[in-house]
């Protein structure tokens, strides 16, 4: 049995800047990867029976279909590629929450391509493993080597950066609404930032609160006051830098020292501390 820790990302920053002639929006963010985990396990199956990947799910409700999942999507865009892959047994244990802005998804299904990888000898670059999982989401490429990095694009093209904010807790909330993609494209202007999050992330993160912007979150806040309320509640609680992350519906809070009362500020919200 072979088993992998898909993490969480969180953004730091996220500038929408222009509306692409394919319908989708040229974006300038800061994937930040959190120890918030889910577990993925993997193991060949010898007999030839479909469905060639079976797909076992614990931990939090996940929408949809098993055969939609990005990890089973994962499983057979390479399984197109490489014939030789066997059949699988996979469990996925969700600890991430999904609708979240926080990448769980793809993420799973990056780590699920480096598994596969890795176990049956493909012999795939990090480059060439970010291609396939670029075709499965834009994010999904950020996760084959998950080290803080500037996209930009539909946030398939990555700049690794250094930046280290090992010394401070993080802490999620995420509220019990969810908020589409489509909804938070739907309300936002795209524009040029005056300045790049880039650049502002490099600042001391006691100027983060004042320059460092979430483009989704004015008209997500308007629509899901519950979800601005969160953020002003982090700061509330010492935070030095709160926002939320994609296009939510989570928030984090950046601590130099998390509350020991944290998780009695958030009724009835997924909350972590990493």
């Amino acid at each position: 049995m072979n088993t992998s820790y898909p993490c969480a990302k969180i953004n730091l920053g996220l500038n929408i800047v222009s509306k692409r002639p394919d319908g989708y929006h040229d974006i300038e963010t800061v994937f930040y990867p959190i120890g918030l985990c889910d577990r993925l396990e993997i193991e060949k199956r010898d007999d030839a029976a479909l469905p060639y990947c079976r797909l076992n799910l614990n931990g939090m409700a996940i929408d949809g279909q098993v055969k939609d999942n990005l990890v089973v999507k994962a499983y057979s865009l390479l399984k197109e590629s490489y014939p030789q892959i066997p059949n699988i047994s996979a469990s996925l244990t969700k600890n991430i929450p999904s609708q979240a802005g926080m990448g769980g998804g793809s993420s799973d299904c990056a780590f699920m391509i480096r598994m596969l990888n890795s176990e049956f000898n493909l012999g795939l670059s990090n480059g060439e493993m970010r291609t396939f999982a670029a075709k499965l989401g834009a994010d999904c490429a950020f996760f084959i080597t998950p080290s803080p990095a500037f996209a930009t694009g539909i946030g398939e093209r990555l700049e690794t950066i250094n930046l280290d904010l090992s010394r401070y807790a993080f802490g999620i909330v995420k509220p019990p609404v969810a908020v589409s993609t489509k909804e938070a494209f739907a309300n936002v202007k795209p524009h040029k930032p005056s300045k790049c999050c880039k650049d502002i992330v490099m600042q001391p993160i006691e100027t983060w609160k004042y320059e460092l912007e979430n483009d989704f979150e004015e008209s997500i806040f308007m629509n899901h006051k519950e979800i601005g309320e969160i953020k002003q509640t982090l700061y509330r609680m010492g935070a030095v830098y709160a926002a939320m992350s994609g296009s939510g519906s989570a928030v984090f809070g950046i601590f130099n020292q998390v509350p020991e009362d944290f998780n009695s500020h958030f009724k009835n919200c997924f909350t972590a501390i990493v």
